[in-house]
């Protein structure tokens, strides 16, 4: 009776456990989840916001808010494209580190213009803009390189597979048509013997000449003599008359 009660209860600590886990992750998982829409939602308003600067603020302002706005989205577009591929292809992990480093001098340089935008001093501003828009325009380049890269690579990967699915595509065509080939005629059906080899065994017997056998049998044998018993009457002579 110990025993039962003791994996009854042994059961029920496991049983707890593994409940206790599951909402453990599944509270985990709920919260990178609203973290996730918190920070698409937050860097949605930023581009947006960006975007408005960048129209309705002109000079140094309206510039850094256009570099800003670049920025973003080639690296995000880099990362997003990144991060899908490696998935399929493991030889795009040093891509995905090298765009790492990269990524560290993106944000360097946007918190650096996120800073300038509330500069005073315009003139200032305005002999850095040729500064930054060089880093910018570096940046910007070498995440779009890579980006194209390993588009150009999954590009590649899917014409090969193309090429090759649609070859074992003709050859399985190739057989399924099979059947147009020529045929075998049948066999043809014998010819029938003439008439006269047909009877000619016959023939030969009737025009065969007879020998001792056949000349001691008579053409047509007697009858035999019939059987007479008392009873029956004789027979009458015929009259001449």
């Amino acid at each position: 009776m110990e025993a039962v009660v003791a994996v009854f209860a042994l059961l029920f600590v496991l049983f707890l456990g593994l409940g206790a886990y599951a909402t453990v992750k599944a509270i985990g998982a709920a919260k990178r989840g609203v973290d996730r829409t918190l920070t698409q939602a937050r860097r949605t308003v930023e581009d947006h916001t960006l975007r408005a600067k960048s129209f309705a603020q002109p000079g140094p302002v309206g510039e850094i808010a256009q570099l800003r706005l670049k920025l973003r989205t080639s690296m995000r577009a880099t990362q997003d494209a990144l991060h899908a591929g490696v998935a399929g292809d493991e030889s795009l992990k040093e891509s995905l580190g090298l765009f790492e480093r990269l990524s560290a001098h993106g944000h360097e340089l946007d918190d650096e213009l996120k800073r300038l935008e509330s500069e005073p001093d315009r003139a200032a501003l305005a002999e850095r803009l040729p500064e930054l828009r060089e880093r910018t325009e570096r940046i910007t380049h070498s995440a779009d390189s890579l980006r194209w890269a390993a588009r150009d690579r999954a590009r590649r990967f899917a014409d090969d597979d193309l090429e090759a699915l649609s070859a074992q595509i003709d050859v399985e065509a190739g057989a399924l048509r099979h059947w147009t080939t020529a045929e075998q005629p049948p066999p043809s059906w014998p010819e029938a013997p003439p008439a006269d080899a047909a009877t000619g065994h016959t023939r030969s017997e009737a025009t065969r000449p007879p020998t001792e056998e056949t000349a001691a049998r008579p053409a047509i044998t007697p009858p035999a003599p019939r059987q007479t018993y008392s009873w029956q009457k004789k027979p009458r002579p015929e009259s001449t008359s």
